[in-house]
């Protein structure tokens, strides 16, 4: 990290290196695993430098794709999982993780953020503008207020910035025809 530079923050989800049916299923548009998980792998160290932090929302790679720990020491950052529906035991145990848990509330540039592996319907503090981020529906959610869709599907199979989410739903309220008024998340 050069002087000066201050460490950010990412998020990601449902990343699945070595899982074949992401290939087919979400039609991720790679030829082969072997070509998915490089890309993915390059995108997340071009974005993510050595002292940023990543909060990974959990499915992060098949058991049967190798070392949890092989891949987390391959991939920049210090990593937190919220554990997903497709993170077995190895995932969970794996070294490399600084934090492992279900649910995490994180309070970054004076945002309260909910972090799940699920999107919520509610969650706490709802009313009082937090942000719901998760991962599980590949990009297939209809949109919610103050509710992002982190995974890889949805944020160009890469890990993103809180900055980057909110300037995106902010691009989007403006293309959708909102008013003038400056939009708060």
């Amino acid at each position: 990290m050069s002087l000066g530079e201050v460490p950010r923050t990412f998020f990601t989800a449902d990343t699945h290196f070595g899982d074949p049916r992401v290939l087919r299923i979400d039609r991720r548009p790679f030829a082969s695993v072997a070509d998915h998980d490089a890309a993915l792998k390059r995108a997340w160290n071009d974005s993510v430098g050595p002292n940023d932090t990543v909060w990974h929302l959990g499915d992060v790679l098949r058991p049967q794709a190798g070392s949890c720990a092989d891949l987390l020491a391959s991939l920049n950052g210090r990593k937190h999982l919220i554990v997903g529906n497709n993170d077995p035991a190895g995932t969970v145990e794996a070294e490399g993780w600084d934090s492992v848990q279900a649910y995490a509330e994180l309070t970054l540039d004076g945002q309260l953020l909910i972090l799940c592996h699920y999107a919520f319907r509610t969650w706490n503090q709802m009313g009082r503008r937090s942000i719901n981020l998760h991962g599980h529906s590949h990009g297939r959610l209809k949109s919610v207020t103050r509710q992002f869709d982190v995974g890889v599907d949805a944020q160009g199979l890469r890990p993103v910035t809180l900055q980057e989410i909110l300037a995106r739903a902010a691009a989007r309220t403006r293309r959708m025809g909102a008013t003038s008024a400056p939009t708060k998340f």
